[in-house]
């Protein structure tokens, strides 16, 4: 026996080593296809961003040759100008000289003074006397001269881009607690250019390192500004949740962190169908009486007579998801709750440790329990009628009351009812608790002894309800129940 007993935990040890070998075979594999597909994207994001450079600098180009074009256009033209109005102007002042001249040569002549008094008119007049002999426009062109010398610097010094550190994150400074999850991490080196982080988390059953193969998705949350963030209002419908996180600035995102287990330990439960009365139809977490019931058996006995199908989970009337510790169905057809108990059980056990779960029912119910039972729990038992069961009943036919019921005891509570109550069951020390699952107000506690697993109970009769499980003992209960635990409550437990 000793040497099989050794040998199972040598193939127990192969087997979970080859699990993690196939697992990171898988991750090589995965990441070669990342390099792969990344480094193509890569080049052609670079190929993109020098085209776009090329482009724009061809577009500088054409604009900076159109100015010097357009600038020498418009000098020459001023300077064409110019250049023609003072050739009119010479060719004008030649022959006012020659006339001039002439003149001069006949002096002595009566017509002189005449003469004379004409060219000095005409020179008073002449273009020459009224043209500027100053250039309009300059032929310097040093205002278009460009140096590119610190532009050519800059594109010298063109690199990809600097990516984040990896975070690191602080598994002491993060806490699961009240169906939240905060995480702190902190990054390795001070960087001021970070603009943001990004979580990712998802959920899994497997205790450890993250396996690259797994059923659940990464549930990502974009946009962190601190090195700390809390997700609320989980649901912890597995053990355990995956984290990771990485830092992005105005660019570029880097590396994911070292991925995290955090255990996400909650009472996970769901509803028996196989136990429930005829009138009450199971979907899911939710029941509704359903006066219209009975059909089930028939089914069932059709079944028993060969004439109907196989029985199965998917043939039943309710589908069950087994549970961890969920209850063997033992109870068939028969067994089913039956004439005035409306009751159906939970399919999980709860045989120690402390479980917390809430159940919001329809107001308009005429009648409505919820508690805890043994397993045996009688197909006619009603809940809290029978030292088998405990529960908070609330019956409003005919006249209203609130009460707490064992072993056909009641004790009427004077409390608000609430439309959502809190269930606290502590099964070594013997608490089964109520709370008004909105304010956290105690409504009555029970101690006693179990002498057996309990299972989550629900009655309803004209009415229905929704069961909310996977749910942590929240603080405020469990403070209130370590006072209550050290001394006797007002509202204690019925004898």
């Amino acid at each position: 026996m000793g040497d099989q007993e050794a040998l199972r935990k040598i193939i127990t040890t192969l087997a979970v080593k080859n699990e993690e070998i196939q697992n990171f075979i898988y991750s090589l594999k995965q990441m070669m296809q990342n390099v792969e597909a990344n480094s193509s994207r890569a080049q052609e994001d670079l190929e993109g961003e020098f085209q776009s450079l090329y482009a724009l600098l061809d577009e500088l180009k054409d604009e900076m040759l159109m100015k010097i074009k357009q600038d020498r256009a418009s000098r020459t033209y001023e300077l064409q100008a110019q250049l023609a109005a003072c050739a009119k102007a010479l060719e004008s002042s030649e022959e006012l000289l020659e006339a001039a001249n002439q003149a001069l040569g006949t002096a002595n002549h009566h017509d002189f003074p005449q003469a004379a008094k004409q060219i000095k008119d005409s020179v008073t007049m002449a273009p020459a006397f009224r043209l500027s002999l100053k250039a309009k426009v300059s032929d310097n062109m040093s205002h278009l001269m460009v140096d590119f010398a610190q532009e050519r610097r800059l594109l010298q010094a063109l690199a990809f881009l600097p990516v984040p550190s990896t975070p690191e994150i602080d598994l002491a400074e993060s806490l699961v607690a009240d169906n939240c999850v905060t995480l702190a991490w902190r990054m390795p080196d001070e960087d001021s250019k970070i603009d943001h982080y990004v979580l990712e988390y998802r959920r899994t059953n497997f205790e450890g390192p993250p396996r690259a193969k797994e059923d659940q998705p990464w549930m990502v949350v974009e946009g962190i500004k601190g090195t700390e963030y809390t997700l609320s209002g989980l649901k912890f419908d597995m053990k355990y949740m995956n984290f990771r996180v990485r830092a992005c600035n105005k660019a570029v995102a880097g590396e994911f962190s070292e991925p995290v287990t955090l255990e996400t330990r909650a009472f996970m439960f769901r509803l028996d169908a196989s136990t429930c009365h005829q009138n009450l139809r199971v979907e899911e977490l939710s029941v509704e009486w359903d006066a219209t019931g009975g059909k089930v058996q028939d089914v069932k006995a059709r079944e028993k007579d060969g004439k109907g199908r196989t029985a199965s989970p998917a043939n039943s009337p309710a589908r069950v998801v087994q549970s961890p510790k969920r209850m063997p169905s033992g109870r068939g057809g028969r067994d089913r709750f039956t004439a005035e108990s409306y009751t159906v059980l939970g399919d999980t056990l709860i045989d120690g440790d402390d479980h917390y779960w809430e159940v919001r029912y329809d107001r308009d119910s005429k009648a409505f329990g919820v508690g805890v039972a043994y397993r045996s729990l009688g197909k006619f038992d009603q809940l809290g009628k029978t030292s088998a069961s405990w529960c908070l009943h609330l019956n409003n036919w005919l006249q209203v009351s609130f009460s707490a019921k064992h072993a056909n005891k009641a004790k009427v509570l004077d409390v608000p009812v609430p439309d959502c109550i809190g269930v606290y069951c502590n099964f070594h020390e013997g608490f089964l608790s109520f709370y008004n699952a909105r304010t956290k107000q105690l409504l009555h506690t029970f101690k006693a002894k179990f002498t057996q697993p309990v299972l989550p109970a629900f009655t309803v009769w004209c009415g229905s309800f929704h069961v909310s499980s996977g749910l942590q003992v929240p603080s405020a209960v469990k403070c209130l129940q370590k006072r209550n635990s050290t001394a006797s409550s007002s509202n204690a437990s019925l004898p």
